[in-house]
């Protein structure tokens, strides 16, 4: 059984490679790229980065284990600490990450070619993205759900969870203003931008009155 899952990774890793030597130009240089090779390029890549790199950090790196028990149960109050079913959990992380840097960047990079804007989406969330939110959720899932500017406060002085607020603080108001300033301009003249708006404001204020009950 083992070494017919090994079989199955060696092949996955010989499509992905097939299909990223298509995307760069390696194979077939003069002919345009097919999206499906792009498609099947970072899903190979997504998956093996998922089993080998991802078990690697698991395991060596944070050393996740299953009777450790989260802030969610240890704490539970109902309010700031509820234990919550995975799915639902994962469509919250899911939704964080999925900021100015995925949205944005590659918009940007786009802009000198589909090639840039593929690796920053595959590189990027390989070693950049995933790696920084999954180290920076463990880490504050040991410290009973703390955020960054508090832990650092309380392992590195108050000096340096000050300067870590005003940090976060000053990169969350350029990511967002950056990724304001993309939206408007692909929303200019036109109407989908005001329905946007239109429909994103009132299901914002349901949310937070539902959340509130």
């Amino acid at each position: 059984m083992k070494a017919a899952v090994n079989v199955l990774w060696i092949l996955l890793s010989l499509v992905g490679a097939l299909a990223l030597a298509h995307v760069v130009g390696v194979v077939n240089p003069t002919e345009k790229v097919n999206g499906l090779w792009l498609v099947v390029a970072a899903g190979c890549i997504y998956v093996l980065a998922y089993r080998f790199y991802g078990r690697w950090l698991a395991r060596q790196v944070v050393e996740l284990n299953n009777q450790h028990v989260t802030p969610a149960v240890r704490l539970n109050d109902g309010v700031n600490f509820h234990p919550t079913n995975k799915v639902v959990l994962f469509g919250h992380h899911f939704a964080a990450i999925a900021g100015a840097g995925p949205l944005l960047g590659p918009v940007l990079a786009a802009q000198f070619g589909f090639l840039p804007g593929f690796l920053w989406l595959v590189i990027g969330a390989v070693l950049a993205g995933a790696v920084q939110d999954f180290i920076i959720l463990v880490a504050s899932m040991r410290r009973n759900g703390r955020s960054l500017p508090e832990i650092a406060h309380d392992e590195l002085g108050s000096v340096t969870g000050t300067a870590t607020a005003v940090a976060v603080l000053f990169i969350v108001v350029v990511a967002l203003a950056g990724l304001g300033f993309a939206v408007v301009n692909a929303l200019f003249h036109n109407a989908w931008g005001t329905f946007t708006i239109a429909m994103t404001i009132p299901i914002g204020f349901m949310m937070g009155f539902y959340l509130q009950k």
